[in-house]
């Protein structure tokens, strides 16, 4: 059901129209979203939605930036989560909370990592931040465990937090994109993953 235009509040519409946008993105892909039809889908006038995002591809960094908040938040409740395991346990609550992420929002999802923004688009300065600041968040993770003797400590942090994001990534897209398509394997193949990572198995 459309709300009135005059039900909206200045700071509320832009979270609406947010929302909005990625359910239309969610049900038809990218291609469908247009700023007319978000406005139309939401019952506001057609110029409103410019005074939040000056076109579609700041609407998309947009929703990608909500993407990444998502998702930190998410990672950020593990320790707290699972105080009393063992750091390849915590590492394994880690990766399937990452993917169970991209399993559960594919289209923000490959908004985030994808073409749409990073080649062929134009990432705002905001995103640009937000997306280096999330993957800040997955460096000093890997620090952490680092520490705990759970990966090689000949190789550099940052490395070591690159590769282990890459296989991540790469399973996520081979599945978002179709080619593993029986997704009740996804976990199994993600444990899987986790004790191939990591330096010892606890």
């Amino acid at each position: 059901m459309m709300k009135s235009k005059k039900s909206y509040h200045h700071g509320d519409l832009r979270k609406t129209l947010l929302d909005a946008a990625t359910m239309i993105i969610r049900e038809g892909g990218v291609e469908t979203l247009s700023i007319r039809k978000l406005a139309d889908q939401v019952g506001v006038s057609r110029t409103a939605p410019y005074h939040h995002f000056k076109d579609k591809n700041e609407l998309l960094c947009a929703i990608a930036e909500q993407g990444f908040l998502l998702q930190d938040q998410a990672v950020k409740k593990i320790p707290a989560q699972y105080p009393s395991l063992a750091p390849a346990a915590l590492f394994e609550q880690y990766v399937l909370a990452y993917i169970r992420f991209a399993n559960e929002q594919p289209e923000t999802y490959d908004l985030m990592f994808g073409r749409e923004i990073w080649k062929t688009g134009t990432p705002t300065d905001s995103l640009k931040v937000i997306s280096k600041s999330s993957f800040r968040i997955w460096v000093e993770w890997i620090d952490e465990l680092k520490e705990k003797n759970l990966f090689n400590q000949e190789e550099p942090t940052l490395r070591i937090a690159q590769a282990s994001w890459a296989a991540l990534h790469g399973l996520c897209r081979l599945f978002n994109d179709g080619i593993y398509v029986n997704r009740d394997d996804l976990e199994a193949i993600a444990t899987t993953t986790v004790h191939m990572l990591i330096q010892t198995s606890e």
